[in-house]
């Protein structure tokens, strides 16, 4: 085996343990605060149940689309997928791209929704291209009026 590929992978790991470490460590950082949180909450309000409280889920900011992240997201995994893809698909890719919990339902329908509008808009410029799918789904793909072309330089005369 050849030195300098041992020597990145251990330089990679390295790099990934340390990570892993920062990692466990904000982690025990939380857990204290929430556990003096819960002390303080049990001091105030002796009556409220903790354990009760369902842990607050990251919502995307309403004006996503406006800005033109959403747009540009989609339009990013469009192109690198190999085959026409849901809207459904395309929010699952989103989550999972954004290290956000791709199990939950009403997370997903709100992506699932939001990437609808934004490629309904590309839609309307060109950029995207949709085709009935299964059920009452679109498969969506980059219009091939999109897709990079190379171009050759007239000839000469």
């Amino acid at each position: 085996m050849t030195d300098y590929m041992v020597t990145g992978l251990v330089k990679k790991r390295a790099e990934l343990a340390g990570e892993l470490e920062r990692t466990h460590e904000r982690l025990r950082e939380l857990v204290q605060q929430l556990e003096h949180l819960d002390a303080t909450l049990r001091l105030v309000a002796p009556d409220v149940e903790v354990e009760a409280i369902r842990p607050k889920a990251f919502r995307p900011p309403d004006d996503w689309s406006k800005r033109g992240q959403m747009s540009r997201l989609v339009l990013s995994i469009l192109r690198q997928a190999k085959e026409p893809l849901t809207s459904r698909e395309i929010a699952a890719q989103m989550l999972l791209e954004r290290a956000l919990d791709t199990s939950d339902q009403r997370m997903l329908r709100t992506m699932t929704k939001r990437v609808s509008t934004a490629l309904r808009d590309q839609r309307e410029k060109g950029r995207v291209e949709s085709e009935d799918g299964p059920g009452t789904y679109q498969l969506w793909s980059v219009s091939r009026s999109e897709a990079p072309t190379r171009c050759l330089p007239a000839p000469q005369r």
